[in-house]
């Protein structure tokens, strides 16, 4: 038996079995068709409060592969971008600080407190947005362009005057790493880059962990104790903060100003990251 008469059948009986059971099988047109199309692609569309806070710990996880190629290239005295730095914490600021942790703190940790779950954790990841916050100021403060220019040739062993050579007793290991003598105070500048550096590394091990604690344990049991009804008006009410405070496809535009700065760095090509085994 063909293919083609195998269809045949399967259609045949399918019509058939229907009128036998009663039931009026009514032409259905294109329009109707494109209607329910289009009713599906809305749905689908829509991101429920979980998934919605999920993506943005993405954001969040995207500016933290940024600072950690920032660190990288410090610690290397390599060039770095203008504005890199100060923008990526601009966005931590104004949409992971100011909006993200501001819907968990609002929405998601009263919620959970008043169901009397998950206290422990939610103290510590409220304790820790604070945390993160006092980074987030360290780094706008120090990410300058006078303190993340180009340090200069560094000062050779050679080139010290005698007298100075004849006190350290010819002994070069007494330089630092940026060329200057350990005898003598950093340059402010030095000093500051020191901190932004460690202010970032303190970000991004303080981040890691605490969006995954979220992702894995936090959203879960939040969407456990909400009522599907409860779930929709909060998604709703999501929706609207992030319009009031970045204007339409608010996450789509943050996604944007992170993938600028990575070009800027040359880390945009996801398949850099892949070992070469």
């Amino acid at each position: 038996m063909s293919t083609g008469t195998i269809t045949s059948r399967r259609r045949f009986l399918c019509l058939t079995g229907g009128l036998a059971a009663g039931v009026a099988l009514p032409a259905i047109t294109s329009p109707l068709l494109a209607a329910a199309k289009n009713d599906d692609k809305v749905k689908a569309a829509g991101v429920n409060p979980v998934e919605d806070l999920m993506r943005e710990h993405g954001v969040l996880r995207r500016v933290l592969l940024i600072y950690e190629e920032a660190i990288r290239r410090i610690d290397k005295k390599k060039d770095l971008p203008s504005g890199v730095i100060a923008d990526s914490a601009g966005i931590i600021r104004s949409f992971v600080e100011d909006y993200h942790e501001k819907l968990e703190e609002n929405e998601v940790f009263p919620r959970l407190e008043k169901a009397a779950k998950l206290d422990d954790l939610v103290k510590v990841l409220f304790v820790q947005h604070q945390a993160g916050r006092s980074l987030t100021d360290s780094i706008l403060k120090l990410s300058t362009p006078e303190v993340l220019k180009i340090p200069e040739a560094k000062q050779k062993w050679e080139d010290e005057p005698a007298a100075v050579r004849q006190i350290y007793e010819g002994r070069p290991l007494l330089f630092r790493e940026d060329g200057t003598l350990r005898g003598r105070p950093k340059s402010s500048e030095a000093s500051k880059k020191d901190d932004l550096s460690s202010a970032m590394r303190q970000f991004v091990h303080l981040y890691r962990p605490h969006a995954a604690w979220e992702d894995t344990v936090l959203f879960p049991v939040f969407h456990s104790i909400l009522s599907p009804k409860e779930f929709e008006v909060l998604g709703e009410k999501f929706e609207d903060r992030e319009e009031d405070l970045f204007g339409k496809d608010g996450f789509e535009k943050m996604v944007d100003k992170v993938a600028e700065i990575e070009k800027k760095l040359g880390i945009h090509d996801l398949s850099g990251f892949t070992p070469k085994i």
